[in-house]
């Protein structure tokens, strides 16, 4: 798992050929990557939450409680997980006119792996000032679409022109699925901080 993260960040070109010669399953990808690197924004954003504090620019820090703060972070795993397995659905849905289609499951594992900028930029969390976060999320969101870029034409078996148009849509929609994602965080968190506060407040 540590070999494919380090491989991805410095040089992607053969990371990637080293992925595909694995034929890796779905389960060992979870096992061994996404279920491990997915904790780094869900614990970051923990304790970010319930010892720092949520601050958008002033010195007022919105905390959540303990029981609020571990709620939400089972809701972020369970959305993490659930966009890893939507991404790789819409790859395979895209290469459907392919005529080396590879399955849902590789495209799945194909995701999880483009997501790992993704997982790594959570780290900021443990910190959450809104323009850090922000800043890493734009930083995770570029290198992903990079790994795409470098990644897709040698996955789908295409050129890299036809690979750059369909890594820039995957990019995309996955970008709307992350905010969708974050929304519905960001709700959530919202939710618990009020409640929070209307506890300490009795």
């Amino acid at each position: 798992m540590i070999n494919h993260v380090w491989g991805l960040l410095h040089h992607p070109d053969q990371e990637w050929r080293s992925i595909s010669e694995e034929h890796e399953t779905v389960s060992h990808l979870f096992m061994h990557h996404v279920l491990i690197l997915a904790a780094i924004p869900v614990v970051s954003s923990f304790i970010g939450t319930t010892q720092v504090g949520w601050t958008f620019g002033g010195e007022e820090a919105f905390r959540v409680s303990y029981g609020d703060g571990i709620v939400l972070g089972i809701a972020f795993y369970a959305l993490i997980l659930l966009a890893i397995g939507l991404v790789g659905s819409f790859i395979h849905w895209l290469a459907r006119g392919l005529p080396d289609r590879p399955d849902r499951n590789e495209c799945i594992v194909f995701a999880g792996y483009i997501a790992t900028p993704m997982f790594l930029s959570g780290l900021f969390a443990i910190y959450p000032v809104f323009w850090l976060c922000l800043l890493a999320m734009v930083a995770g969101i570029a290198y992903t679409g990079y790994l795409l870029y470098k990644g897709t034409p040698s996955f789908l078996g295409i050129s890299h022109k036809r690979g750059f148009i369909l890594s820039g849509t995957t990019l995309g929609v996955g970008i709307l699925i992350l905010e969708a994602m974050l929304g519905i965080v960001v709700l959530l968190w919202s939710m618990g901080s009020e409640h929070s506060v209307i506890w300490n407040f009795f």
